[in-house]
């Protein structure tokens, strides 16, 4: 059985296990690797959270900086672990085209702010892992900070949200997103995501963020070759003893992809959706509570049929 947890959002809290909830994105980005460029502009981004709502999204993550491959992004990137054993922060390797924490702001807030006036109920997620970005977007109406750096690439991220009553998704990543294609593979990749997760998640508690505000994501495709996915599907369970609710990412990620490859070739990202569909049930099967989603109103009706079989 998937065990049952409630998520402490401060105003409100949200019960997990007993149904899979779904996380619907909107990327307000020029260069996310699915969908850049379609929700740029505000009014759109909005119009596209209302209906992610209407298909039945519980929670909408709107981000305003993509983390894949050669996107702008990373000019200081700061691993709060490196810095708290005395090692120096790392840099990505194009600072002139970061995403500034300004640009950043100007993208998400707008869409926070319409969309709390349009529908005043609604579940935001803000996906950054700028403190200040934090911040703002829970004072202008987000209900969870969804940081992909596992609060570690800003070293304010932990301080700022063991003062803001919010939830956070902690969630593991391997190095930065131009160092991916260069890590060694990893001997048993589940082993590894479980151990560190736990490590963080201790760290974070102990630095103020209260236990039952945090959700943990095993990090999909950040920072591991595509092999090295299946396992982390196949045994998500394991991560269960970590005690923590879990939240998966699959949608529409080059490891789906690569497993509907024909002639060497991976399918393109806007003809993933089964493989998506396919890859959340597994995990949900698993004891995923949560699952963020491109096609929210296809993985919900999966993730109906995953939660009678549950």
């Amino acid at each position: 059985m998937r065990p049952v947890f409630h998520w402490n959002l401060g105003p409100r809290t949200l019960e997990l296990g007993k149904r899979t909830l779904i996380m619907g994105i909107v990327n307000v980005t020029p260069d996310s690797f699915s969908d850049g460029g379609l929700y740029l502009a505000p009014e759109r981004a909005v119009e596209h959270a209302l209906a992610l709502l209407e298909e039945g999204a519980d929670i909408v993550d709107i981000g305003g900086e993509s983390t894949r491959p050669g996107s702008r992004i990373l000019a200081k990137v700061g691993a709060r672990g490196d810095k708290l054993k005395g090692k120096p922060a790392t840099r990505g390797s194009n600072p002139a085209n970061q995403v500034s924490e300004q640009e950043e702001l100007d993208r998400v807030l707008p869409v926070i702010l319409a969309l709390k006036r349009e529908k005043p109920e609604s579940l935001i997620s803000v996906d950054t892992y700028k403190a200040n970005v934090a911040r703002a977007a829970v004072e202008a109406g987000s209900g969870i900070v969804n940081d992909v750096s596992g609060f570690r690439w800003d070293p304010e991220m932990i301080k700022t949200l063991a003062k803001l009553n919010c939830g956070a998704v902690l969630m593991h990543m391997r190095g930065r997103p131009d160092e991916w294609r260069h890590l060694a593979p990893l001997p048993d990749p589940v082993l590894v995501v479980k151990r560190q997760l736990g490590e963080w998640a201790h760290e974070v508690v102990r630095h103020g963020i209260q236990r039952d505000r945090i959700v943990l994501d095993p990090g999909l495709g950040f920072g591991k070759n595509f092999d090295q996915n299946y396992p982390l599907l196949k045994r998500l369970d394991e991560l269960h003893a970590l005690c923590f609710p879990l939240l998966l990412g699959a949608s529409r990620k080059s490891f789906v992809g690569r497993a509907l490859a024909k002639d060497g070739h991976d399918r393109a990202t806007d003809q993933r959706l089964y493989g998506t569909l396919a890859a959340e049930t597994a995990a949900i099967l698993k004891g995923a509570h949560i699952v963020r989603t491109h096609d929210v109103k296809a993985s919900a009706d999966a993730a109906r049929m995953a939660d009678q079989l549950l």
